[in-house]
């Protein structure tokens, strides 16, 4: 059996307005632009991706309704930060209603997070020890703002978005994570000395693997 798409059927309008999504989205990798960034008008979108306004207007709304994009009224339309979009918490509410998805959600946060550890002991900056240290000495440490620093001396931007995403699933569904502050004391110690073994071996200790396979 062969499918025939008639002009304006809804099949049609879908092939179009995905491909209006993806064309926008390379815009936006060929513009370089980032967070913050201003995108072109509608108007000059439409003439750029050669579609209609109409086709332009819709899938600016999906990106708003997602987060990935902001309007201000009377300025125009921006990149939002990727910790930002609700496409997370709206996709949260529908996967981790499994209950093996949140333990395997868990175990591979668990996962994540020592793999961003051990590139961070071996990649931080001077800065970012600075940094590490400052808050640890004054007991301004807490789960999210460690990981959040670990992540980013983690020196990997893919596994920083990972993280972050993870964070937030799990966190609409376990509530905050604490860890005492001699914890961050020892962390900090070990990470100065680029100690990856002692890391390692701490982040076992404090947080036990929450693994999701029985063996």
């Amino acid at each position: 059996m062969r499918w025939h798409v008639r002009e304006g059927s809804p099949v049609k309008d879908a092939k179009v307005y995905i491909e209006t999504l993806e064309q926008i989205r390379q815009i936006i990798h060929d513009d370089g632009l980032v967070a913050g960034d201003k995108l072109p008008s509608e108007r000059e979108l439409s003439e750029r991706l050669q579609v209609g306004r109409s086709s332009v207007r819709e899938a600016l709304r999906a990106l708003e309704f997602l987060g990935l994009i902001e309007t201000r009224r009377g300025e125009g339309t921006y990149i939002t930060d990727v910790g930002n979009h609700q496409f997370i918490d709206l996709l949260g509410t529908f996967i981790l209603q499994n209950k093996r998805a949140k333990e395997d959600l868990a175990e591979t946060k668990w996962l994540i997070e020592q793999l961003c550890l051990q590139l961070a002991c071996q990649r931080w900056q001077e800065k970012d020890l600075a940094w590490l240290e400052k808050n640890v000495r004054q007991k301004s440490m807490n789960y999210e703002l460690f990981f959040q620093w670990a992540t980013a001396a983690a020196r990997n931007y893919l596994l920083e978005r990972i993280w972050r995403v993870l964070h937030s699933f799990s966190a609409t569904i376990g509530g905050i994570v604490s860890l005492p502050d001699v914890f961050y004391e020892q962390m900090l110690e070990a990470l100065a000395k680029r100690d990856e073994a002692v890391v390692t071996e701490m982040w076992k200790t404090y947080a036990q693997p929450p693994l999701s396979k029985e063996k």
